[in-house]
């Protein structure tokens, strides 16, 4: 019997008409759209239908989208009677991972959501950050490049063992990766506008916090993983501080799916658009099955699996 930890998409996977396919499925979870349009004051289902790219890529408004998208995957996964036995998210994805384990209501995952992305957008009009992919480089060898260069630059997002992120000052950033460039090594600038998972997301993290502080979170009804520790998180009595802490912590995914899959864990589904975790969980984990849902076509390879 298969044991199955559902993953949530983070940012960046967002793409015009995404959710569209499942929501032509399952009209019925039209619910989403319109309680997040309520709460959002725009209408949500028709900025992921028809919102252009440079639309999209608008932190406050590729949040909310790709979290409703992710929670409308979750919803039509859950129509073939799939239950989780762990769920995780990649940094924005750990929002719709909180509403599927009822740590959130979907209503309060939203007003969460609202305000993560206001407090990001606003942060990052006050700083000249960037982001930075580096491929086929150990982990190590990427923060030592880092602590090379002069200025504040990184390690963030431990994505897999062959990809890692590193975010800091524009400056240092593209030092760091004139000198992976000499070494060889690709690189993939990040089309983001502010340096995040780093202390330069001090200030937004901050002000999320405030907006966040009274809002109702619930003990999980199913284990819930970290970025922050990359483990299970236990202690849940002081959620907005814990998301506070993860705006400004790497995201240390490498970890978490080896804690997962040491949990017996042998099948992972990603739920959301595109499929960036299921390909992370391909390079870092052996002997998984591995499947996502974001369209009809993928949807149904998982219901014929």
């Amino acid at each position: 019997m298969n044991k199955t930890c559902l993953l949530f998409s983070g940012q960046g996977s967002q793409y015009q008409g995404m959710g569209k396919e499942i929501l032509s499925l399952f009209p019925d979870l039209e619910f989403i759209y319109t309680r997040g349009s309520e709460i959002l004051g725009f209408d949500l289902k028709t900025t992921c239908f028809e919102a252009s790219a440079e639309d999209l890529a608008k932190t406050e408004i590729s949040q909310p989208a790709i979290f409703a998208t992710a929670l409308l995957c979750y919803e039509a996964v859950k129509k073939l009677g799939i239950t989780p036995d762990a769920v995780a998210g990649h940094s924005l994805g750990e929002y719709a991972a909180m509403v599927a384990a009822g740590i959130l209501s979907l209503e309060d995952g939203f007003q969460v959501i609202k305000a993560r992305a206001k407090a990001m957008g606003d942060c990052a009009k006050g700083q000249d950050g960037a982001m930075c992919a580096v491929l086929g480089l150990s982990a190590e060898e990427i923060a030592a490049v880092c602590e090379s260069v002069e200025g504040y630059v990184i390690p963030v997002n431990f994505n897999s063992p062959a990809q890692t992120v590193i975010a800091g000052e524009r400056e240092a950033v593209d030092k760091a990766i004139e000198k992976f460039t000499e070494m060889g090594k690709r690189t993939m600038k990040l089309a983001v506008s502010a340096a995040f998972h780093s202390k330069l997301m001090q200030s937004g993290a901050d002000a999320f916090y405030d907006a966040i502080k009274d809002v109702a979170f619930h003990e999980p009804t199913v284990p819930f993983y970290s970025n922050v520790t990359g483990a299970q998180l236990t202690d849940f009595s002081d959620m907005p501080t814990y998301l506070k802490t993860h705006l400004v912590s790497p995201v240390q995914f490498v970890k978490e799916l080896n804690a997962i899959q040491e949990t017996g864990v042998d099948r992972f589904i990603e739920c959301g658009p595109n499929k960036v975790l299921a390909g992370l969980v391909k390079k870092t984990l052996t002997d998984v099955t591995i499947f996502n849902v974001e369209n009809e076509k993928t949807f149904s390879k998982l219901k014929g699996e």
